[in-house]
């Protein structure tokens, strides 16, 4: 885990070596979820055009093959610009190809390569060049609180770490009035505590945890109140350092999970550039793979495997009310529930994180599914399908408890 400023700490991908640099067939055949996904069917709907993503992270290197046009800099606020394109560590640049990415020249295929990508450099651990660097380099806050002004509909963060910060928190609810998809990387604390890192803990975020190519849900993903949604991030290439010489084999974790559930998002957003960031979010709950039902969120896959081919392949998919937050019970009420403007392309009710328990911050009470945990027949593996076969979700040596545990601390 990766420190930002004393408090925040990214979730960065772990990483086992160096993988050569390879043709794009043999990266992107490693990119495993793209076929069960049916991303190639998907693109012939959607490919994410017209569909900004703000992505706030260790910076974007707007110069790999893979995201050559893909990345607005020139939209990226002042105040906060310095360095967007300088990635230290090339973790912000992995989630942008996961993402937005063309593919090209040996690239990592991004699963909304019609997307843009707008990038925000902040400090996360591995940032170089002592306190005057870190004194330029802009924190989260002021990062959130800037993509909250620009037209960008998405907010994605792969980052993460103990809290609330009430500062954070505020800076959360100011974009989620703009109408902004908050999505977040829940953490990589699964083997430990489990605990889920802020953002993915505020009410309007949702919080995204992984799955691995096998359909399981790895021991490193945390769990807990807090977590929405699942979508893989185990098991493909990413950068790994500065120099961008070569990807990794086998990056992992909640990082990636959260860059693909930006894209699915995208995907969606961009075949229906009418809908309210409420329905984008009801669409991908309602579409989501699961074998329980839809109100009883699991501790560990949330609503279940995000599946935007669901609803691009449905014409007269009813994605419900324009300006009714479908998950506002759990959020402790509806920001903007009196808001009506459908038409917007950011427009403003807001996101919601599905797993918060009733007052922000709050660290008891019960989240809307309620306390008590339960098995599935006894057994350690649910299925959810990702494309039109079945893949197992096994919850990575804890067992399934499908209704979601009381929070605690």
């Amino acid at each position: 885990m990766r420190a930002v400023s004393a408090v925040v700490v990214a979730l960065a991908a772990a990483t086992v070596g160096f993988a050569p640099s390879a043709a794009a067939d043999d990266v992107q055949s490693k990119q495993w979820y793209l076929g069960p996904m049916k991303a190639e069917q998907m693109w012939k709907v959607s490919t994410g055009k017209g569909i900004k993503i703000a992505l706030i992270d260790s910076g974007v290197n707007a110069n790999t093959p893979s995201l050559r046009g893909q990345v607005l800099t020139e939209e990226v606020p002042k105040s906060v610009a310095y360095h967007a394109t300088d990635d230290y560590d090339g973790h912000g640049t992995t989630m942008a190809e996961l993402m937005a990415g063309t593919g090209s020249g040996g690239g990592l295929q991004g699963l909304a390569p019609g997307a843009k990508i707008v990038p925000y450099r902040i400090e996360l651990e591995g940032l170089k060049g002592g306190s005057e660097e870190k004194q330029k380099t802009p924190d989260d806050v002021d990062a959130i609180r800037a993509a909250a002004d620009t037209d960008a509909q998405i907010i994605s963060m792969s980052f993460g770490g103990d809290g609330p910060s009430s500062k954070q928190e505020a800076a959360i609810e100011y974009a989620a009035s703009k109408g902004k998809l908050l999505i977040a990387a829940v953490g990589n604390e699964g083997r430990d505590e489990g605990k889920i890192g802020y953002p993915a803990a505020y009410p309007y975020v949702l919080g995204v945890a992984a799955v691995d190519s096998s359909g399981t849900v790895p021991e490193f993903s945390s769990y807990g109140n807090y977590v929405d949604l699942s979508a893989p991030g185990d098991g493909f290439p990413g950068w790994c350092d500065e120099s961008f010489r070569s990807y990794c084999d086998d990056d992992q974790g909640t990082s990636a999970a959260a860059a693909i559930a930006s894209a699915s998002a995208a995907l969606i957003w961009s075949a229906h550039p009418n809908w309210t960031v409420n329905q984008v979010t009801r669409s991908l709950i309602d579409t989501a793979g699961r074998t329980w039902a839809k109100d009883i969120p699991s501790k560990y896959a949330g609503y279940g495997m995000v599946r935007p081919r669901k609803v691009l392949e449905d014409r007269n998919y009813d994605a419900g009310a324009a300006n009714v937050d479908p998950l506002a019970k759990d959020n402790g009420g509806d920001l903007l529930a009196n808001s009506a403007s459908p038409a917007s392309s950011s427009p403003s009710p807001s996101p919601s994180t599905a797993s918060q328990a009733p007052g922000k911050g709050s660290t008891g009470g019960t989240s809307a599914a309620g306390s008590a945990a339960e098995s599935t027949n006894d057994s350690n593996t649910l299925w959810i399908a990702l494309g039109t076969a079945a893949a197992a979700i096994v919850i990575g040596g804890v067992g399934v408890a499908v209704m979601r545990a009381r929070r605690i601390g």
